[in-house]
């Protein structure tokens, strides 16, 4: 059914968040200012009508979404906090205070699965009309934009080739056992055995017998896969699954390309960023775009596959028309661009220090204001949920990215909110202390406030 617009019933001897809030707060002077009702109109075809039981309120999963990415929280950390917290409870559409959650934290696995990671781009684009609503992005800042790219990590251990063999040694085993197929051998003490074995030679530099394990261990994992191929001849499409997925890591050597680096997230690449601290990195690559004056994000694409960061410029400025829905002029990208496949009338200027004098000062500007979008990716990693992506397929990743961006416009926004409050404040415990007549305090605001 489709969702319903309030949980709460009115309370008789019940006061209400409005009158007890302080209606300043930057959460609540949010929450007027965003569009609530365009997520009701794009998600509301997305549910039946007089069918099931009715729906959770959009807006209200929209909200924890918000609040999970702005704060650095999981779906399990919103349910512990969010009756503790009436200011979110007003910032999600509620209008008495809550003493339990309404909701169980699985159902905003679910909702992100429903709506898909195409419709939650409208999240982003709805924040960033807010601001531009707001007068904090205006049409000339969408002029200047900078481009980059960096790794979103998923959340699997490093992979190695024994726990890789004896992982998926334990699917098969599992996955035949639910089958009733009676197995030859399943190795399973054995493998355990192997496994530890070879990290302890592992750990003693004594490589010539750590490589041995591995071979046991693969040669273990062959055993059960050959086993299940001549007792099955037809099987159903989970457990070929699993057997194409041994028979890809079987096969794969050291230097192959597509490698299988989780049994639970193949979709994971090897991604190499040339860093020092930290050769290579297992997940996805994402291109951000931001605003050059402010640093507003105005554009996310996660890829597939490990592209060159020049093919993957194109998409990423298709994304910002797309969510700003206005023209493009000058662009500024690093030098791991060079070679990019863009056509367009953007102007693609690609940053090179060497050439910096031989620009006009304007144009020096923008260069040098090019690497302000690396602290963006940083304040990402450490307060928006993009250092380690928790949730699940390809689509996970992108949908991970999008509501990483959420967070980080939403935590300008509280913060652009929460300023002139602090000003406020300072400016009054000002007034009252060097002014004492009411009527001078008045003038002096009027006089400040005026210019």
């Amino acid at each position: 059914m489709q969702p319903k617009k309030h949980f709460e019933h009115p309370q008789l001897f019940q006061s209400r968040l409005d009158q007890i809030l302080n209606l300043k707060h930057p959460l609540c002077l949010l929450s007027h200012k965003i569009k609530w009702q365009r997520f009701d109109q794009e998600y509301g075809e997305l549910y039946t009508e007089n069918v099931g039981r009715p729906g959770i309120p959009t807006r209200l999963m929209v909200a924890l979404h918000y609040l999970r990415y702005a704060y650095n929280l999981s779906d399990e950390e919103i349910v512990a906090h969010f009756p503790e917290n009436p200011y979110w409870q007003y910032f999600g559409g509620f209008e008495y205070f809550q003493h339990t959650f309404p909701i169980n934290p699985s159902s905003m696995t679910r909702w992100r699965i429903r709506i898909g990671s195409d419709r939650l781009e409208l999240l982003l684009k709805v924040l960033i009309a807010t601001a531009f609503d707001a007068k904090m992005i205006t049409r000339r800042d969408i002029s200047q934009i900078n481009v980059d790219t960096t790794v979103q990590e998923k959340a699997i251990s490093y992979p190695t080739d024994a726990k890789l063999y004896h992982r998926l040694r334990e699917k098969l085993v599992a996955a035949a056992k639910e089958r009733g197929i009676a197995l030859r051998q399943s190795y399973v003490r054995l493998s355990k055995k192997s496994l530890q074995r070879q990290g302890q030679y592992a750990h003693a530099r004594q490589t010539k017998r750590a490589h041995k394990e591995v071979k046991r261990l693969k040669t273990y994992l062959g055993c059960v896969y050959r086993d299940i191929k001549r007792r099955v001849a037809q099987p159903d499409a989970e457990l070929e699954r699993w057997l194409a997925m041994a028979q890809r890591l079987l096969r794969q050597q050291r230097h192959d390309k597509d490698k299988l680096y989780s049994i639970h997230a193949p979709e994971v690449e090897c991604i190499s960023k040339g860093k020092a601290h930290k050769h290579y990195e297992f997940g996805c690559k994402v291109g951000f775009a931001t605003v050059s004056r402010s640093n507003w994000i105005v554009g996310v694409q996660a890829f597939r596959g490990n592209p060159y960061d020049g093919h993957t410029l194109h998409q990423t400025l298709e994304g910002v028309v797309k969510l700003t829905d206005l023209p493009l002029k000058n662009v500024q990208v690093d030098k791991g661009y060079r070679g990019h496949n863009y056509q367009g009338d953007t102007k693609i200027r690609i940053v090179d220090n060497r050439k910096l004098k031989k620009q006009t000062r304007s144009v020096r500007h923008w260069f040098r204001r090019r690497s302000a979008i690396e602290p963006v990716i940083g304040h990402l990693k450490a307060e928006n949920r993009l250092n380690r992506n928790f949730l699940k397929g390809e689509s996970g990743d992108r949908t991970n990215a999008l509501l990483a961006a959420c967070g980080f416009n939403m935590r300008k926004l509280l913060s652009a909110f929460f300023l002139p409050n602090i000003i406020g404040n300072y400016l009054s415990l000002f007034l009252d202390h060097h002014f004492s007549k009411r009527s001078e305090r008045e003038n002096i605001t009027a006089i400040l406030i005026t210019g």
